[in-house]
C-alpha cells in the first residue's frame, strides 16, 4: 500500500529559504497600486451606471407620455366615429340594431387599446384579453363564464383581433344565446400544442335555449371569420343543439410575432 511520508515533507518545506523582505515590501506595494486602480474603475463604472440610468428613466417618462398622448387621441377618434355613426342613422327606420352593433364595436376596440395601454403598447396577456373582453357581460355575484388557459403573450394586432371576436361572441350570446336566459354559462379556454407550435382557443355555450344555425350568415359572423383569417388561423362555428361552439385554431407565431400586418374591422 502507498503512504504519504509526512515526516518527509516537514523536513522538505523547513529546508526551503524564506523570501526576503524586499521582495514582499514589492508585492504589497504592487497590491496596493491594484486596489487603487480597481476603486478607480469601479467609481467610474458607478458613475457611468447612474448617467445610464437617469438616461433610461427619462427615456421611459418620454415614451409613457408618449403613449398616453396616443392613446388619448385613439380614444377621441373613436368616440367621434361613433357620434359620427349615430346622428348618420338617427331617423333611419330599423337602424336601432346598427346603432347598438357599432357602438359595441367601438366600445371593444376602446377596452383593447385600454389593456394595450397597460402593456405600453407591446403585448398583453391572451388571459387577461379574454377576462377584459367578457367583465361587462359577466355578474360577479354568479359569475356566467368559466375561463382557464396558459399564459400567452400576444401583440398589439392579436391583441385587437382576439378582444373583438370575443366582443361578438359575447354580444350575440347575450342576445340570442346561452347567457340571454339565467341558466346559460360559456366555457372559454385555450391549450398549446408545443408540437405544432399552434394555440387553440375554444368558446362553448351551454344550459342555453336550443341553437340551430342561421339561414344567412349575418356581419358579425363575417367579422369574427375574417379575424380569424387575418391571424393565419382556422375559424370553425358549430351550431350544435346543446350550445354554439368557436374554434380558432391559429399558429403561435402569428400571436406572439410582431409583423407588419395588423388585424383590423
Amino acid at each position: 500500500m502507498f503512504e504519504i511520508d509526512d515526516h518527509q515533507d516537514d523536513r522538505r518545506l523547513s529546508t526551503e529559504a524564506p523570501l526576503p523582505p524586499e521582495f514582499l515590501a514589492a508585492e504589497n506595494v504592487s497590491l496596493r497600486l491594484l486596489l487603487a486602480q480597481a476603486e478607480i474603475d469601479a467609481r467610474g463604472l458607478l458613475a457611468q451606471a447612474g448617467i445610464d440610468a437617469r438616461e433610461r428613466e427619462a427615456a421611459d417618462r418620454l415614451q409613457k407620455l408618449i403613449l398616453e398622448e396616443l392613446h388619448h387621441r385613439i380614444k377621441n377618434t373613436l368616440a367621434t366615429v361613433s357620434a359620427i355613426a349615430s346622428q348618420s342613422l338617427r331617423g333611419v327606420p330599423g337602424a336601432e340594431h346598427a346603432q347598438d352593433a357599432i357602438a359595441g364595436r367601438l366600445l371593444a376596440l376602446g377596452r383593447a387599446h385600454d389593456l394595450l395601454l397597460q402593456a405600453r403598447w407591446t403585448s398583453a396577456d391572451l388571459g387577461k384579453i379574454v377576462r377584459g373582453a367578457t367583465e361587462a357581460f359577466d355578474n360577479p355575484d354568479m359569475p356566467k363564464f368559466t375561463i382557464a388557459g396558459p399564459d400567452v403573450r400576444m401583440t398589439s394586432g392579436a391583441v385587437i383581433a382576439i378582444a373583438m371576436t370575443l366582443n361578438e361572441l359575447c354580444t350575440n350570446t347575450t342576445k340570442f344565446g346561452a347567457l340571454s336566459v339565467a341558466a346559460g354559462r360559456v366555457d372559454i379556454g385555450w391549450t398549446l400544442d408545443p408540437r405544432s407550435q399552434r394555440l387553440q382557443l375554444t368558446w362553448a355555450e351551454r344550459n342555453g335555449p336550443a341553437v340551430r344555425a342561421p339561414e344567412k350568415r349575418s356581419f358579425g359572423t363575417r367579422l369574427i371569420e375574417t379575424l380569424g383569417r387575418q391571424l393565419k388561423g382556422d375559424v370553425h362555428l358549430r351550431y350544435e343543439p346543446g350550445g354554439f361552439t368557436y374554434v380558432l385554431d391559429v399558429p403561435l407565431a402569428s400571436l406572439t410575432a410582431m409583423t407588419s400586418e395588423q388585424p383590423s374591422a
